[in-house]
């Protein structure tokens, strides 16, 4: 038996990127999906992985809505149950402390960090009633430190870094696991607008492996940590980011100071 079989996800962010990979990997270990994001049309995707519709449902709405949150539980039930949540939807948030609009700086924490709380608050009345039940939350190296013109971002993800850890404790006793990965420097839509500028070479020198990550190698840490097989992981936080957490940032790994 795969490690999904017969059991049953939430996906946010699923149109692209790393949360469509998550579906894709879930899909071909044997489990059902439900996938969520802003826009319909987003999901076509899943005409090729599921063209019946067997093992899939689509719910279109903005995540930072509790009705939202509440339609993928339901959803969830019609293809048996919910077992596991991938709370992976997120957006950027770049500007100086004095050029960040207010509105900018409240959507950022609400997509970041609202969602994620009313993800695991639709999803704890069914998740109480599963076998093995899961939650994943996807945070960022962001969320570990501090980055130039990246405070919205970082106070976002700094907050569901401190939220799963509080959650591990108190869902702990229920038998829910929740942990989170943080990736690094990926190749998403969301990153798209810097693949082809100096800032990609620049974060690309930061990472030890020597290169920035794809999506499906952090769909691959998801799908895990939010399998039976990861039974005993719970309130961890996994950087997925090729080495960048691992130093200090005083000097790059392929700086003046480095033999390669």
């Amino acid at each position: 038996m795969s490690d999904w079989s017969g059991r049953v996800a939430i996906v946010t962010g699923a149109a692209s990127g790393i949360g469509r990979s998550a579906v894709k990997r879930i899909l071909t270990q044997g489990g059902s999906a439900v996938a969520v994001d802003l826009s319909a049309s987003a999901l076509d995707w899943l005409d090729q992985d599921d063209p019946a519709g067997r093992r899939t449902r689509r719910v279109a709405g903005d995540v930072t809505e509790e009705a939202t949150n509440v339609r993928a539980v339901e959803a969830a039930a019609a293809l048996g149950g919910l077992h596991a949540m991938l709370l992976n939807a997120g957006i950027p948030g770049m500007g100086t402390l004095e050029s960040l609009d207010m509105t900018t700086f409240d959507r950022v924490l609400a997509v970041n960090l609202r969602a994620v709380v009313l993800g695991v608050r639709a999803g704890l009345p069914a998740l109480r009633e599963a076998s093995a039940p899961s939650i994943v939350v996807t945070a960022s190296v962001s969320g570990l430190g501090g980055d130039p013109g990246m405070w919205a971002y970082n106070a976002a993800k700094g907050g569901v870094v401190k939220f799963l850890r509080a959650a591990a404790l108190e869902l702990g006793r229920d038998g829910i696991r929740i942990n989170a990965v943080c990736p690094g420097p990926i190749h998403t839509e969301m990153t798209r607008a810097v693949q082809n500028s100096p800032i990609h070479e620049e974060l690309r020198r930061h990472i030890p492996l020597g290169r920035w990550g794809e999506a499906e190698e952090v769909a691959a840490v998801l799908t895990f940590l939010a399998s039976p097989i990861a039974s005993f992981i719970n309130g961890a936080i996994v950087p997925v980011d090729g080495g960048v957490s691992a130093g200090s940032a005083q000097f790059t790994p392929w700086g003046p100071l480095s033999d390669r």
